[in-house]
């Protein structure tokens, strides 16, 4: 039946449950022999099988790790969506990352390199690391934390951090990481929220040539933190600051663990139990807090990290995010450290003192595996192609990124000018939810620019309508994981009734929605295109952003896009671009038609582009992802919900 307006608005839902497609991508990039020699998955296809039978392929990854007791059940679906892994298993987190390699040849090993944007650098090998984690663990439990409380951590990316998170797992505490970046209203929110009982912070952290103040940001905080009993203080910066005559109350980190025991046992954690929170913003209302647990994380991380990256001895691991963020967590702490591999922590700005930063620090120290964000990619692409090529980065092995789809023009970018044509792209995909990579290609896997590949082995992925309907190849709609994954969160903190209702009840049938558009092609392989809630609506078409940010970013004038739909009478939505340009080249009437007809070639007419904004920069979260719903909510003049990881 129509309405008034002549539509049939059930029949006009399930048209736009399908997302248009509208730009392909044809290239195909075969392993390199060099790389494939030495793979640890020689066989893609029949890793991806061996994977169909979930429990048996994660039960055998867990054996790479010591329990204390093993466990009684593979995986418990009883109550299901709140799963369990490794039900009965005992073991310790930090004592698999640190204790067993002291007993090796790897006693003596880098564990750690610490480096900043000033030049300074740091090592630790894993018995100095094995000494500091354990001291640290001692002087935790003087202040009387126990098992199940939790820690906060407001630091800069340092030793220190390492240090903190591993002694809290060490002892079963539950670290609560904040990026030292956020305001004394996010701090203090989340340290509430998650009841802490100490705090760990810093005098100050490094940020493009100046000193910012991280202890008067946490005074403020705790001033309103009725849990915290005790503030620990790093010194780091060296910049002044004010400690409380309050005895006890603040103490400095290496006054506290001075003279106590290098030596301290390990708690026996069971496989379910909580390891860390990790406050992730959502569109609307107050942060969630995302529960990680102990043995499913443990196994999952590792093993995706040395399956995805081919993790070798002989390797040094630089993921460039910062330890705040999950992508820290998962991949510059727990999984380098349970491989027993060397991982660089940076603290400093990408293109800081210029734009060679990155690069400079590669060849410096002969990094051979380099983990980082499209988003960097593309702002470092604004500056040319002289920095990467000025600097020598024949270490390199194989390059990754994480935290937004890339887009094909940046994507060959990254893999000329920083891989020098012989470098295999990660391109993974997955969430702080998540825990660790779920679409991804390894070393030995046809790529396409652009594309994430297929669900790795033991992760099962695919494309629906809203209804649960799979949609035909070619053809966008929701991404969904249909089956449980050792490293998946728990629950939200407190909140199991929104943990429920956010993920597993948008989409019927049981399974987990991410809150992401996708696409599968013919192949099998998965295209991010953007979050559900930044789909583009236009004259009856759903169109995912990244596609035609990827068309404006193709562009030679163009480095960075973000686009939104603004409202038309006619259309429902016409496109509005905000664009960064590539340095030397300026924003004119001349270049605003010639954009548009440079989007409507790549992806026909559908793409209407109603208005360009050139600007300097753009809303983005502090580990990177274009916060489009700002642009929109400005745009619309509504609120655009929590904003406590923007980076302005």
């Amino acid at each position: 039946m129509e309405t008034k307006q002549g539509k049939n608005p059930e029949m006009e839902r399930k048209q736009q449950d399908v997302t248009s497609v509208l730009l392909r991508e044809e290239r195909l990039f075969k392993p390199r022999k060099e790389v494939a020699d030495i793979a640890y998955v020689k066989d893609w296809e029949a890793e991806l099988a061996a994977g169909n039978d979930i429990e048996a392929y994660w039960a055998n990854k867990a054996q790479q790790f010591e329990w204390f007791a093993p466990w009684t059940q593979t995986l418990d679906t009883s109550e299901a969506p709140f799963y369990k892994w490794f039900v009965g298993g005992k073991t310790n987190i930090a004592y698999n990352a640190v204790d067993r390699h002291v007993r090796t040849g790897r006693r003596y090993k880098l564990a750690l390199l610490y480096v900043n944007e000033r030049g300074d650098e740091r090592k630790v090998t894993y018995y100095e690391l094995y000494r500091e984690v354990n001291k640290a663990a001692n002087a935790l439990k003087k202040l009387g934390v126990k098992k199940g409380d939790r820690v906060a951590l407001y630091l800069p990316p340092c030793v220190e951090s390492v240090v903190s998170m591993l002694a809290c797992a060490k002892i079963g505490a539950v670290h609560n990481v904040v990026y030292a970046g956020f305001s004394v209203h996010a701090l203090a929110e989340r340290i509430n929220d998650a009841e802490a009982k100490v705090l760990i912070t810093a005098d100050g952290t490094f940020r493009r040539g100046q000193v910012i103040d991280l202890k008067a940001v946490s005074d403020e905080a705790v001033s309103s933190c009725p849990s915290v009993e005790t503030t620990i203080v790093v010194k780091h910066a060296g910049n002044p600051i004010t400690m409380s005559d309050l005895s006890g109350k603040e103490v400095f980190f290496h006054t506290l663990v001075e003279g106590e025991p290098s030596e301290c046992r390990a708690e026996r954690m069971d496989a379910e139990d909580m390891l860390y929170i990790l406050y992730t913003s959502g569109s609307t209302g107050k942060p969630k807090g995302v529960v990680h647990t102990t043995g499913g994380y443990m196994v999952e991380t590792a093993t995706t990290l040395k399956d995805v990256f081919d993790i070798h001895d002989d390797d040094l691991w630089w993921c460039t995010a910062d330890i705040g963020w999950v992508t820290g967590h998962s991949y510059i702490v727990y999984a380098p450290l349970l491989l027993g591999t060397s991982t660089l922590v940076y603290e400093g700005a990408p293109d800081y003192p210029q734009p060679d930063a990155l690069w400079s620090i590669v060849e410096r120290y002969g990094v051979t595996k380099f983990y980082t964000a499209p988003t960097a990619i593309r702002h470092l692409m604004r500056f040319g192609d002289k920095w990467p090529q000025c600097r020598d980065l024949r270490s390199l092995r194989i390059l990754g990124t994480v935290g937004e789809p890339i887009n094909p023009e940046a994507w060959m970018w990254y893999y000329k000018h920083v891989g020098n044509e012989r470098c295999p792209i990660m391109d993974t995909w997955w969430q702080t939810e998540t825990g660790s990579f779920m679409i991804s290609p390894v070393p030995t896997a046809p790529l396409k620019p652009g594309s994430a590949t297929k669900p790795l082995p033991g992760i099962h992925a695919d494309v629906v309508d809203q209804d649960g309907k799979l949609v035909p190849p070619g053809k966008g709609g929701f991404l969904i994981i249909t089956t449980p994954w050792p490293s998946m969160l728990r629950t939200l903190y407190k909140d199991p009734e929104r943990y429920v209702k956010t993920y597993w009840e948008v989409i019927p049938g049981g399974v987990y929605c991410p809150g992401d558009i996708a696409r599968k092609d013919e192949d099998g392989y998965l295209w991010i295109q953007g979050r559900a809630d930044d789909v583009l609506k236009i004259a009856g078409h759903r169109i995912g952003t990244s596609e035609v940010e990827s068309a404006f970013v193709s562009h030679a004038a163009v480095s960075e896009a973000a686009v939104i739909g603004k409202p038309d009478p006619i259309r429902n939505e016409v496109i509005k671009a905000f664009l960064i340009l590539k340095e030397g080249r300026t924003g004119d009437a001349h270049l605003v038609e010639e954009l548009k007809k440079h989007v409507r070639h790549e992806l026909g007419p559908v793409a209407v582009v109603g208005e360009i904004v050139f600007v300097q920069s753009l809303p983005k979260t502090r580990s990177g992802k274009i916060m489009r719903r700002v642009l929109k909510a400005r745009e619309l003049g509504i609120d655009a919900g929590d904003l406590t990881t923007l980076v302005e």
